[in-house]
């Protein structure tokens, strides 16, 4: 899928001037990294002195997830909440991408504040746990964690959400006394189920308009926001900076912690991570005591129009499909470009196939600069090499 924002033709600014490599690159949402062990693929984020990453703190989500959690957990009565009266409290663990570095982090995040980490994210490798429930001790139970993987093989898939949900509410019945997501679009997908327990617990990750409206209505319980606008906004911030020919500091300063030459800066929380050249927007946990501030139809009024000389980015999105960057991300995106100055091109895959982003990653002569979300997080070097020419 591609979404034209902006014509090819008659670019403006440097384009036709500056060699491919030596244009800015911003990595975003997936950190170039190792499926596996979940490090950082410095390679391809040493490929040009003008190559970043822009994203949120994983692992400070996952912290903000599991205590999220544990905050509902410490209020509740352990009567109603064990549902069985077994005196264990079961739950069930939808995962994202097993080989996804957020995911790896908020899996963890959720075991430890349950009790039931035991040193791995992947799927079964757990050890019971104990939580204070409304005052009472009470043993946690992983019933299953599951990757849900589509039948086209998308990760983060809310159809398996769906489906696996339904398969444990019938397999597992009133030993289920908590649901838990890697994000907003599993979480609801589970709620889909036609079999989802009632009043169960449930808990996602995003802040999807969707998934607040859910918890306004008494149907979600809780979830996180990442701060999208901050994200999209340092996105193109770092690559208006580096447009504008600011080095250094101010690369990953002005117009994000501190205001630009237009008066720019984002209200949001905004680390900056010099070893891994990331751009890290902080979390908030969002429950039915603040959802109303995280309605849909806010946005970062730190931001305003500029006059800066426009100029035309090539930007991929790894599934034109994924709840998050489709209902959130993208939105985003669309509404500061003009207001920084920038036109975007947006080309969109499929979630499983890394060509379905590369072989629209074309054209590269007619942009000023790129920003890349990829289909698996060690395709870095996929991309730079079509940029070497």
């Amino acid at each position: 899928m591609i979404i034209a924002l902006a014509s090819i033709i008659g670019c403006g600014g440097n384009a036709s001037k500056v060699l491919n490599k030596d244009k800015p690159l911003v990595f975003f949402n997936r950190q170039p990294s190792d499926p596996q062990s979940g490090a950082i693929d410095m390679a391809s984020m040493d490929w040009n002195d003008k190559t970043y990453y822009v994203g949120f703190d994983a692992a400070g989500g996952g912290a903000v997830q599991g205590q999220l959690i544990q905050n509902y957990l410490q209020g509740a009565n352990p009567n109603e909440l064990d549902r069985n009266g077994d005196g264990v409290i079961g739950y069930v663990l939808c995962i994202g991408d097993v080989g996804h570095n957020d995911s790896k982090a908020r899996t963890e995040g959720i075991r430890k504040a349950l009790g039931t980490w035991d040193g791995s994210t992947d799927p079964g490798k757990v050890k019971n746990g104990q939580i204070n429930v409304g005052g009472k001790t009470l043993t946690v139970v992983e019933l299953e964690g599951k990757a849900m993987t589509g039948t086209d093989g998308s990760t983060w898939n809310a159809n398996a959400a769906t489906e696996a949900m339904g398969g444990w509410a019938t397999k597992f019945g009133t030993a289920i006394d908590l649901v838990v997501s890697n994000n907003d679009g599993m979480a609801m997908g589970c709620l889909q189920a036609s079999n989802y327990p009632a009043g169960v617990p449930i808990f996602g990750y995003d802040a999807n308009a969707d998934a607040i409206e859910a918890i306004g209505a008494g149907k979600l319980t809780g979830t996180v926001s990442q701060n999208v606008d901050a994200q999209a906004t340092a996105t193109l911030q770092v690559l208006r900076n580096l447009l504008d020919g600011l080095t250094g500091e101010d690369v990953v300063t002005s117009g994000i912690t501190k205001a630009d030459q237009y008066g720019n800066k984002i209200s949001a929380a905004v680390d900056y991570i010099p070893a891994t050249k990331a751009l890290l927007a902080q979390n908030t946990g969002v429950d039915k005591s603040n959802w109303e501030q995280y309605k849909a139809g806010s946005r970062d009024a730190g931001i305003a129009k500029s006059n800066a000389e426009e100029k035309k980015v090539l930007l991929t999105i790894y599934n034109s499909a994924d709840n998050f960057l489709s209902s959130s991300y993208l939105p985003a995106l669309n509404y500061y470009a003009p207001l920084l100055g920038i036109k975007l091109t947006v080309v969109q895959g499929d979630g499983q196939n890394e060509s379905s982003c590369l072989d629209k990653f074309t054209n590269l002569g007619n942009y000023d600069a790129f920003a890349i979300n990829m289909v698996k997080t060690n395709s870095g070097r996929d991309y730079t090499d079509k940029l070497k020419y």
